[in-house]
């Protein structure tokens, strides 16, 4: 028996004792990286809010398989925002598509949700009616025209049924119990609300695709509810993308249990609060960025150094090198070499210990 198949559906239950130390926890730790944010200017609340925007879009996506140019998913994010961030590209309506759900959802966090709401949505995650190379209904509910939804994995003929999802023909009263249950005031935690919307969510399974998604977008609505803002600080979907095995396990076990909740929401409020203790170290390397440029910035000659410090301060993946700024700029060795070369007489850039082919480079702050 699947958790919507028992006849008090949906009326979820917990054990009291189990959620609320870890809520306890939970809202502790939210309250601490509010405050921190809220203390922060304008531009750097911004560049943090971008950072995290950029990042929960990425990894929302990255959680389905899927891998977005993060470039243009910034710079998205940035011209929807009104933000002057330099080294902006071009991007592609399936980013937008992405980016304008998510502005959505936490921006307009006290907006209704309603069905029509919902098919804007998935109309910007599938904005030419495909998902892959496969055609699927698009800003409507599922059909089942092609059988049940079900989760599966394994190769074709030994596939493992995960879960199989409510019959298309019952998704518009589901729905409907789930936008006045969504859209009302109940006597409940918006943390725990926000747990409870994820599964409930993806239980039903609305569309043919994108329900993964969609349901990480309205645990963000939920959880902008619970800050009061439309700032995001911290994200629930990088803390997802690390702990995917799990949440699958999570989310399996779950729907196919009794009206019980309370390991599910266990889950769900751990997974938060690592999310929250990973924007704790976003935060400082906003900070650090942001007052690395105040110092700096007047001293960069050109957008090559610039580019390569940002991808420096962001984490560069490796040790850089000339043959790797070559590369990444688009230019010559002996080039790389004068732009390396002019910033380590300004004091940016040092070499690290190691000579010959394994000469590599660093930012002085970081030695």
């Amino acid at each position: 028996m699947y958790i919507y198949e028992n006849p008090n559906w949906p009326e979820f239950k917990w054990e009291n004792e189990n959620i609320l130390p870890l809520l306890s926890a939970v809202r502790y730790q939210q309250g601490t990286i509010v405050g921190k944010m809220g203390a922060l200017g304008f531009e750097l609340k911004n560049q943090a809010n971008l950072e995290i925007l950029t990042i929960d879009i990425l990894k929302t996506t990255e959680i389905e398989g899927e891998m977005l140019n993060p470039d243009q998913v910034r710079s998205s994010i940035a011209r929807r925002l009104g933000l002057e961030v330099s080294g902006l590209v071009s991007s592609d309506r399936h980013v937008d598509g992405v980016v304008d759900m998510m502005l959505d959802a936490t921006r307009n966090y006290d907006k209704e949700l309603n069905k029509d709401r919902l098919f804007s949505w998935h109309g910007s995650l599938f904005p030419a009616g495909y998902s892959g190379i496969s055609k699927i209904v698009t800003a409507n509910w599922r059909d089942d025209a092609k059988g049940p939804m079900q989760v599966v994995s394994g190769p074709v003929g030994k596939e493992k049924v995960h879960y199989q999802a409510p019959a298309a023909e019952k998704l518009d009263q589901e729905m409907k119990l789930f936008f006045e249950w969504f859209n009302h005031l109940q006597d409940i935690d918006l943390v725990i609300k926000a747990g409870i919307a994820h599964l409930w969510f993806v239980t039903i399974h609305p569309f043919e695709d994108g329900n993964g998604r969609i349901a990480r977008a309205l645990t963000d609505l939920i959880l902008a509810q619970s800050d009061k803002q439309p700032y995001r600080f911290y994200s629930m979907s990088a803390q997802i993308r690390k702990e995917r095995t799990n949440y699958y396990k999570m989310l399996e076990k779950t729907q196919k249990g009794p009206l019980d909740i309370t390991e599910w929401l266990e889950w769900f409020l751990r997974c938060l609060m690592h999310a929250l203790e990973a924007s704790e170290t976003i935060l400082v390397n906003v900070i650090f960025k942001h007052k690395f440029w105040l110092q700096h910035a007047s001293k960069i000659n050109n957008a090559r150094q610039r580019k390569v410090l940002n991808l420096l301060l962001d984490g560069f993946d490796g040790k850089l090198n000339t043959t790797k700024w070559a590369r990444i700029c688009k230019c010559s060795q002996d080039t790389a070499l004068r732009d390396i070369k002019d910033l380590m007489n300004k004091q940016i850039l040092d070499q690290m210990p190691g000579g010959g082919r394994s000469t590599s480079y660093d930012l002085v702050t970081k030695k």
